[in-house]
């Protein structure tokens, strides 16, 4: 998991020590006081769908497809607000039979901005260091929650040291923290909106996903093309990264997709 992150991985110096630390400490303790849970935050094709779906494959045999992965998101399972307590009882006795099932499950939470606020809260009792709950011995699943919630503070703070001539790798998880609780934690659009997860300091670890560069960019490019076995022509490369927007107006240095047009992309040159 660590080499294919430091390879494949583009421009997230912050989110591979943070998922490495977190997943590592995790694994050795054979005694976790709680389950792990994770929270990654950034603006579109940063990477979060990517290193959540990479840490699955390397935790699970059959990685997203095997039963003991289980992936919600809001608009395909909760996608009523009229019906939130309904969706309560459903998550939270989905969570218990599945962890009773096995213990060393895995939740994915994807668009957590698009949650109803107070749904999230259910799940609170499987979070916690506790050892039982409902019959169900807990601490060793892994929760992660993905939202983009966070990721405009995110690009703010890292164009304001950038302007501040501190290079985008020197930026430290103290730079962006205060930004991202304010985003996420203190919005009442946002899933967590005065949740006890937040209240009771569940999460063990936020990972920011900062904006790609354009070089960023062209480093995706170039590894979409391997991946699809076609040739990696310089002036292709370019093109493709050239095509994609990016901000601010004026300066043009981030890319307001990140890499998750690049693929589409490439196939206007063949």
């Amino acid at each position: 998991l660590e080499f294919d992150l430091a390879t494949n991985l583009v421009g997230q110096p912050l989110v591979r020590q943070q998922v490495m630390k977190g997943v590592r400490e995790f694994l050795e303790n054979l005694n976790p006081v709680k389950p792990l849970v994770m929270s990654f935050h950034g603006s579109t094709g940063t990477g979060k769908t990517y290193v959540s779906s990479m840490l699955i494959r390397y935790l699970f045999q059959r990685g997203l497809q095997s039963p003991y992965v289980h992936h919600f998101s809001p608009i395909v399972h909760f996608p009523h607000a009229e019906h939130i307590e309904q969706y309560k009882e459903s998550l939270k006795r989905w969570i218990q039979g599945n962890l009773t099932t096995c213990g060393r499950s895995a939740f994915l939470f994807d668009e957590m901005d698009k949650m109803h606020p107070g749904l999230i809260d259910v799940i609170i009792p499987f979070l916690g260091p506790s050892w039982v709950v409902y019959g169900t011995n807990y601490r060793k699943a892994i929760f992660i929650f993905i939202s983009n919630a966070g990721g405009e503070q995110i690009n703010n703070v890292t164009l304001a040291l950038w302007h501040a001539r501190k290079d985008r790798e020197e930026i430290s998880l103290q730079d962006l923290e205060p930004a991202i609780s304010k985003a996420v934690f203190e919005n009442p659009q946002s899933g967590f909106w005065k949740s006890g997860i937040i209240n009771e300091h569940l999460i063990d670890f936020v990972v920011p996903f900062l904006p790609l560069k354009h070089y960023h960019v062209k480093q995706c490019v170039i590894s979409e093309l391997v991946q699809q076995g076609l040739e990696v022509r310089p002036a292709v490369v370019q093109e493709v990264a050239d095509s994609i927007p990016y901000f601010p107006e004026e300066e043009k240095l981030f890319s307001s997709t990140g890499c998750k047009t690049v693929a589409s992309r490439i196939n206007f040159f063949f």
